[in-house]
């Protein structure tokens, strides 16, 4: 008998539910630990009921791409990991945190010059967020990048 892999994990991965409020997960400072990281929280969106395709969840997909790339261009520390942590707040609110290990290196929101590839990433994330900041990382060297996203009332 198979068992559906919503009630059975094979790995360590968080499992997406509608009823946890919180997110956390820890993900490898590379190109492909920032994707799978932006799909868990694309799917946790979802399971609270914010919608592929809705402006809730595109706004906060596209804040955690734009913070966990951050993470592992610019907070990469090799054999340290990167973690996002993603909560849904009373009052309407998801909360998207990014913690790297390179506590030196805070971000800065800058206009890049029309022949620069990057550089535009912190001023999209101030244009979908209510408010964002950074922070010393809890319990670890480095810091966290974090940003406050309005949703709609409970889905």
């Amino acid at each position: 008998m198979t068992t559906s892999p919503r009630t059975e994990r094979r790995s360590g991965l968080p499992l997406p539910l509608a009823d946890q409020r919180v997110l956390s997960f820890r993900f490898s400072p590379s190109p492909r630990g920032a994707r799978l990281a932006r799909r868990l929280a694309s799917c946790q969106m979802d399971a609270w009921g914010w919608r592929y395709g809705t402006p809730a969840h595109d706004s906060v997909e596209l804040i955690v791409g734009e913070l966990t790339a951050n993470a592992v261009t610019h907070g990469r520390v090799p054999g340290r990991d990167a973690e996002l942590r993603l909560s849904r707040e009373d009052g309407g609110h998801v909360r998207v945190e990014v913690s790297d290990a390179r506590g030196e290196r805070l971000p800065e929101a800058r206009d890049a010059g029309t022949g620069e590839d990057g550089g535009r990433g912190l001023l999209l994330v101030a244009a979908l967020a209510e408010e964002w900041g950074t922070a010393a990382r809890p319990g670890a060297p480095g810091k966290t990048v974090w940003a406050v996203v309005a949703v709609p009332g409970t889905p």
